[in-house]
């Protein structure tokens, strides 16, 4: 059941929970930026999740049930058929010898108890209302493991790719899944979700079938089913009864057959500000700073999965109102957004990064934002456009925002150019957040953090440190982790740095002057969250190292 926000206002000022002034401004922001009020009331700490739950289950007169609170076991979990599960979209939240509590996201189905009295014959079985997307992850939790569900698709012999497509897509998103690996091995396929940047290894498929499911894809995919041998990337669109999802898809053959890795892409940008990403305060009035320059460029840089695209799509928000026309050319556009002119390159067509910038540039527009730079063409023209009279936002692959300086200048940018056009390189990396659910706090001794890293006291100067981390529960599949924040590095270009890219620096030497002017590095951003307990210590030498005697080559 989709609560509308015209539904969502009338429970929260009924029931007290917002107040009308606050639902007013919730409301032009949402029209303004064609989001719903939830995003405002969420983003702006007006209400919880959980407050807004209990509003819900209180207009419907039963309680809220946050399935991520309590642990249930499997027999539990699966006692439900999952005939009724998917049915009435329900799941257990709790059950003792005399009452089971049934979560669902339409508690207005009364049918729902009388379908299961059979399951829990002389219980009392009562309704309680869970969010659509905590729903789910529950529902996923009921179902038997993928292998399970595959073997049984085989034996029914009807529609085995397509549902077992369905199965792996169905179990992808619903684990907030970013990537979908199907890799063929000598003996099986291996199938991983990667979820919050780390691969988890979900079933298998028997390999006899797997050129069905392949060629499914292929075909979904609108890609040729009987090449084998050369690499395929196309895009697919997966329909639901709540909207549809876009993959891009990449097929690779390699020694044991073809790999498939689909990427799971957002339909709308979320609605995140420049703090919900984890930049602090001092950094994001950095930012704006950059981003209220009438012309210029601000790049985001670092490798493929880092957030870049998200971060930017974040700033263009806060800039997209009828009064700016704001374009943009990716491969592939990965968020729609509302009033923005988005443009999906097209190389069969030859609609390339730097023919669809030159074109870009001759519509009229005050803010461009260009997916990737990736060559010396589209280099010198976005520069150019920054130059004249264009505010240009784009991504760059570097591995820190010192390097990105010397390697458009390697791009035959000329150093002037590039000095009067650069406003803020952005570097980032995506970390792992500790489960709010299930952190816990230690005291460590220096000396143990020492052992993993040597510079410690470089950033821990006191003896005892209190370090944090997530036990693991339900709420993140007992990872100890849930969602992601980025840790950022910020380069300025202020008249110093200007004049030093006239002298085509080395990337050391444009670290050393952004360092004496104040800009950290990646790991000392990282070191602070590590410190407020929004990640482990461990978590954060995975992705970024210490910059402590490291030299930067140019």
């Amino acid at each position: 059941m989709q609560i509308d926000d015209a539904k969502l206002a009338e429970i929260l000022t009924k029931l007290g929970y917002v107040k009308p002034e606050d639902l007013k401004k919730a409301q032009e922001e949402a029209k303004k930026k064609e989001a719903s009020i939830v995003d405002y009331l969420l983003a702006e700490h007006i209400l919880t999740k959980d407050l807004m739950g209990q509003a819900i289950a209180e207009y419907f007169g039963v309680k809220y049930a946050d399935l991520s609170s309590r642990e249930t076991s499997h027999e539990e979990e699966r006692k439900i058929p999952e005939e009724l599960a998917e049915k009435y979209r329900i799941s257990v939240f709790l059950e003792t010898d005399k009452h089971v509590i049934i979560a669902t996201d339409d508690p207005t189905k009364k049918e729902i108890i009388t379908a299961l009295e059979p399951v829990y014959q002389g219980k009392q079985i009562e309704i309680a209302f869970a969010f659509p997307e905590d729903m789910e992850l529950g529902i996923i939790q009921s179902k038997k493991p993928l292998e399970t569900r595959f073997s049984k698709i085989i034996a029914s012999q009807v529609r085995v790719a397509p549902e077992m497509v369905k199965e792996i897509i169905e179990d992808a998103l619903a684990n907030r899944a970013s990537d979908v690996h199907i890799e063929p091995q000598e003996k099986e396929v291996v199938v991983r979700f990667r979820i919050d940047g780390v691969l988890h290894e979900v079933g298998t498929i028997p390999k006899v079938t797997y050129e069905n499911i392949l060629n499914r894809i292929k075909v979904q995919a609108h890609l040729r089913v009987d090449e084998h041998f050369s690499a395929q990337d196309g895009s697919m669109r997966y329909h639901r009864e709540d909207g549809s999802i876009d993959l891009r898809v990449s097929i690779v053959p390699t020694i044991e057959g073809e790999n498939i890795v689909m990427r799971l892409l957002a339909v709308y940008v979320p609605n995140l500000t420049l703090g919900d990403l984890g930049i602090s305060p001092n950094d994001q009035e950095l930012v704006m700073r950059a981003a209220r320059q009438p012309f210029g460029m601000i790049l985001a840089v670092g490798p493929t999965g880092s957030g870049k695209t998200t971060t930017l799509y974040a700033l263009l928000k806060t800039f997209n109102n009828t009064e700016v026309n704001l374009t943009t050319i990716e491969d592939p556009v990965e968020y729609k957004m509302a009033k923005a002119n988005q443009i999906q390159v097209n190389p069969q067509t030859n609609l390339t990064f730097a023919k669809g910038l030159r074109s870009i540039v001759r519509q009229d527009p005050d803010i461009i934002l260009v997916g990737e730079i990736r060559d010396n063409e589209t280099a010198e023209i976005a520069v150019n456009a920054a130059l004249t009279g264009h505010l240009l936002f784009s991504t760059f692959h570097a591995n820190d925002a010192a390097t990105g300086i010397p390697r458009l200048l390697d791009m035959a940018i000329e150093p002037f150019l590039l000095s009067s056009t650069l406003h803020l390189i952005i570097a980032q990396r995506l970390v792992r957040k500790i489960c709010e659910k299930c952190r816990v706090s230690g005291e460590v001794s220096i000396t143990d953090i020492e052992k993993i890293l040597p510079s410690a006291r470089t950033y821990f100067p006191e003896e005892k440190i209190t370090l944090y981390k997530g036990k693991g529960c339900k709420a993140c599949g007992n990872k100890g982790f849930e969602g992601r924040t980025a840790i950022f590095e910020f380069i300025a270009t202020s008249p110093q740095m200007q004049e030093l890219i006239l002298k085509n620096p080395s990337s050391q030497e444009v670290w050393e002057l952004a360092k004496s002017q104040g800009s950290r590095a990646l790991f000392e951003d990282g070191i602070d969250k590590v410190k407020k307990g929004e990640t482990s210590l461990e978590e954060l030498l995975r992705v970024a190292s210490p910059p402590d005697g490291l030299k930067v080559k140019k």
